[in-house]
């Protein structure tokens, strides 16, 4: 297994690859294999990263087709001030679709050769199959706040002791 080094406009991966090449100038990359990662919580994408109940790790060969399927539990407190990162890397994660998620735990998977889709949603596993079609795009907005309720449906609170 080679290590290559690919380049684009917003991230850095190092990684498994295969390298073909005839000329320094004509570089073709594919993928060896790729592991995946999303927050889940009962088999659906989990609204925030680091709040999640566990990843579910998706191993996927150079056709496209899903090999394994693992979970990954999830530490306690906020993912992006957790190991949680390194532990990915370590198992050669290099994608993480997640539904929101904060700058600070972006930078620190970034940092880990991890890329991250915010924005993701719904069943996990077809969230996988639409990904490997290419129909999954990212949505540049991250959570603005560390502790980022806004995303999951919230009580209205109607206080009627006032009433008179």
């Amino acid at each position: 297994m080679l290590f290559c080094l690919m380049l684009s406009y917003d991230f850095i991966f190092l990684g498994p690859l295969h390298c073909s090449h005839s000329r320094m100038s004509d570089i073709i990359l594919t993928f060896a294999h790729m592991k995946i990662a999303i927050p889940t919580r009962d088999g659906m994408v989990d609204h925030h990263f680091g709040h999640c109940d566990h990843y579910t790790v998706v191993e996927v060969n150079d056709q496209n087709q899903v090999v394994s399927t693992s979970d990954l539990p999830s530490p306690e407190g906020c993912g992006c001030k957790s190991n949680i990162a390194y532990e990915m890397q370590s198992m050669g994660i290099t994608i993480m679709l997640a539904g929101n998620i904060g700058l600070g735990a972006v930078n620190k998977l970034a940092s880990c050769g991890i890329r991250v889709i915010k924005g993701c949603q719904g069943d996990v596993q077809q969230l996988v199959m639409d990904y490997l079609a290419g129909n999954v795009k990212d949505n540049p907005q991250v959570c603005d706040h560390h502790e980022c309720h806004s995303h999951e449906p919230q009580p209205i609170k109607v206080d009627f002791s006032a009433i008179k």
